[in-house]
């Protein structure tokens, strides 16, 4: 199977299966008259597994070890529920700090006038001007990125 036909079939782009191809995800055999890469139906089946793993928040390093353990008989269930309670923790903080972020821009939203003059607590609140960091609202309670947290 050609990379094209690969890509159809599982549902990347040639541009991404040549990535995985690059970090060795994916090792396709070479054609001896031309060099062509060939892809066999294992390694579209990789390809689709890196696809539905990185759909749910995988990171590569991680879609590397799911592979190994996908491809090793003896692996074990509790080596992969691992991976995947690590990843619910990241997202469960993930939606905590989007839920932080979300209060600070309804705060914001919340004081400024939104007229014509060109005071604007929004730009006060993002310049820092708004107050110091220590007499925050606790919807500022994240730090900006950029911004030095002096605790």
């Amino acid at each position: 199977m050609n990379i094209s036909q690969v890509a159809q079939e599982c549902g990347l782009s040639t541009k991404a299966i040549r990535y995985y191809e690059d970090l060795g995800l994916v090792v396709p055999v070479r054609d001896l008259n031309n060099s062509y890469r060939v892809y066999s139906q294992q390694d579209v089946e990789r390809l689709a597994f890196l696809r539905r793993a990185k759909a749910v928040g995988f990171e590569l390093d991680v879609c590397r070890e799911l592979l190994a353990l996908h491809a090793n008989p003896a692996r074990r269930c509790m080596q992969v529920k691992s991976l995947v309670l690590e990843k619910l923790q990241q997202l469960d903080l993930q939606v905590e700090n989007l839920m932080l972020m979300r209060a600070s821009l309804t705060q914001m939203a919340a004081e400024c006038a939104g007229d014509d003059s060109s005071d604007c607590a929004i730009i006060d609140r993002l310049s820092g001007s708004a107050g110091s960091s220590s007499t925050r609202s606790p919807a500022m309670a994240f730090t900006l990125v950029g911004e030095v947290d002096p605790g």
